[in-house]
């Protein structure tokens, strides 16, 4: 037979050696994705989610296409435990989706749970409309803008007019015209700001609550943390705190959660606008509600915290200038 030329040799190892190469990287690139039972795997149909060709001068190209994912499951929903509406005053800011996407990566992994987000603004803003239909969390999306007099003043605060004061009011006005005393499923109210740290086993713990549940929170009132004092039959008779403990119901609203049906039946109950002082915003609603004596102290006799006061620090964006560097139209 007719050897093959030198030449056609050269061709035939250099063809091998790219097979050689090739091969692998081949396999990598149409690796199928592992299932998930978290996320909808979504691609374009008119093209692949990596696309390879070759070009004119023999050389592989890569096309990456925009791939899509969607968290489809909600959080499990049971007929026998009772609904934890947990209610979020949020105000625009630059942090505000960082926090709400952080509170919600923690709301789904609790079961029965409704989440009421309430807007400090004229309108429901598409930021967080879109924020909230992504969570794939039940949820209910209010809003009322806080009168300007009412606002902070540059650095300054008008004394005793807490921020998220009308946002949580309004949620307590929605859920009293939405739910009623005698047909109402079990519930349980928590108001949980946007910024705070919360234990997935303090959802738990309140979920319990007959009429109003409190416990200790980390880093308020110059403490590591501030806690009801609890006696050796597990009533509550007192406050651990330095700030003003001679306050009704010296606690932090991270501090209490309350039976949806005391909620319903006593419609005076609000946090008040006018008249308080600072740090009696929680005082001038649980008066309306409960005595100290009946208070429901959890997290083993409030010897566990369970919720962290932390804060955000404030971004730095100083090199924005006044028109903005950044395209504005790109959301954070």
């Amino acid at each position: 037979g007719n050897k093959a030329s030198p030449s056609s040799q050269r061709k035939q190892i250099l063809f091998s050696i790219f097979r050689i190469i090739i091969s692998p990287l081949s396999s990598i690139l149409h690796l199928p994705h592992s299932p998930s039972e978290n996320r909808i795997h979504k691609v374009r149909p008119d093209s692949r989610a990596l696309k390879e060709s070759n070009s004119s001068q023999n050389q592989l190209t890569v096309q990456v296409v925009r791939t899509e994912y969607v968290y489809s499951r909600p959080p499990p929903w049971s007929g026998i435990l009772p609904t934890l509406h947990v209610i979020t005053p949020t105000y625009s800011r630059p942090v505000q989706k960082a926090e709400l996407t952080r509170l919600a990566n923690t709301l789904l992994h609790v079961s029965n749970l409704h989440w009421i987000v309430v807007e400090d603004s004229h309108r429901r803003t598409p930021l967080v409309s879109g924020l909230l239909q992504e969570t794939g969390l039940k949820y209910t999306h209010l809003n009322i803008e806080t009168p300007s007099n009412y606002k902070a003043q540059g650095k300054a605060r008008i004394p005793g007019v807490p921020r998220g004061t009308l946002q949580r009011n309004l949620a307590l006005l929605w859920l009293r015209e939405t739910f009623s005393i005698n047909t109402s499923q079990p519930g349980v109210v928590y108001f949980a700001d946007d910024d705070n740290t919360y234990s997935l086993q303090l959802f738990e713990e309140m979920r319990s609550t007959k009429k109003v549940s409190v416990w200790p929170v980390a880093f308020v009132g110059g403490l590591r943390y501030e806690s009801p004092k609890v006696n050796i039959l597990g009533k509550v008779y007192g406050w651990k705190t330095v700030f003003d403990p001679h306050r009704p119901f010296a606690i932090d609203m991270a501090g209490f959660a309350v039976n949806l049906s005391l909620i319903l039946s006593k419609p005076q109950a609000y946090f008040k606008l006018h008249g308080v002082k600072g740090g009696y915003q929680e005082s001038s609603l649980l008066k309306e509600l409960i005595t100290l004596s009946e208070l429901e102290p959890k997290a083993s006799n409030c010897t566990k915290v369970l919720v962290w006061h932390t804060r955000t620090e404030k971004p730095v964006l100083v090199n924005e200038g006044k028109k903005g560097f950044t395209d504005s139209n790109v959301e954070i």
